[in-house]
């Protein structure tokens, strides 16, 4: 029993110096390990802080990608709806000349030359409309406007308010509300 009690204790007294042991390493490990969680800490934080500028140059170029497509799509409307400016503004001369020819002639007139210059004139007025050209309006007494009227010269006149058209020298138009050509007149003082 002795030898049991002595084999005990003394495989007692051996298992506790290879604890003893394990322990002592791995005190002396504690700092490398604490070590080694501060660099994968400091190194998650870095890799945080780079997905966060990813993330928001992401966001940044997903944004101006957007705003591409907006501003495309709104010069691609405005092509289409401008698009033919160049043309209607080369056109509107002929226009000119046709009511010209037309103001010159007798209004008792009714000869074919006569008849067939009104008709062309109301076609061609008829096909610039359905391409958004509309007149500006410049009467006789309209109030000046300086974004649709082009004042030409200023007159005395009774007739009508001060500041306003008295005589219009030349049609102005309008391009699907904007102004391609100003109407030219003389205004009143």
């Amino acid at each position: 029993m002795d030898k049991k009690k002595h084999g005990s204790h003394a495989g007692a007294h051996h298992t506790d110096e290879p604890a003893a042991e394990t322990v002592a390493p791995a005190a002396e490990g504690a700092p490398a390990a604490a070590d080694r969680v501060k660099e994968l800490e400091e190194a998650l934080a870095a890799k945080e802080a780079e997905a966060a500028a990813n993330w928001d140059k992401f966001v940044r170029e997903r944004a101006d990608l957007e705003n591409y497509r907006k501003r495309t799509q709104k010069e691609k409307e405005e092509l289409l709806k401008y698009g033919n400016e160049s043309l209607i503004v080369e056109i509107l001369p002929v226009v000119d000349n046709m009511e010209r020819a037309l103001d010159h002639s007798d209004d008792d007139s009714a000869s074919a030359v006569i008849e067939g210059v009104r008709m062309t004139l109301n076609m061609l007025l008829s096909t610039l409309k359905k391409f958004g050209v509309t007149v500006v309006e410049a009467e006789k007494g309209t109030p000046f406007d300086p974004a649709v009227h082009q004042a030409m010269c200023q007159v005395e006149n009774t007739d009508v308010p001060a500041n306003s058209v008295v005589e219009i020298f030349q049609k102005g138009y309008l391009l699907n509300e904007r102004l391609i050509r100003p109407a030219m007149v003389s205004v009143s003082k």
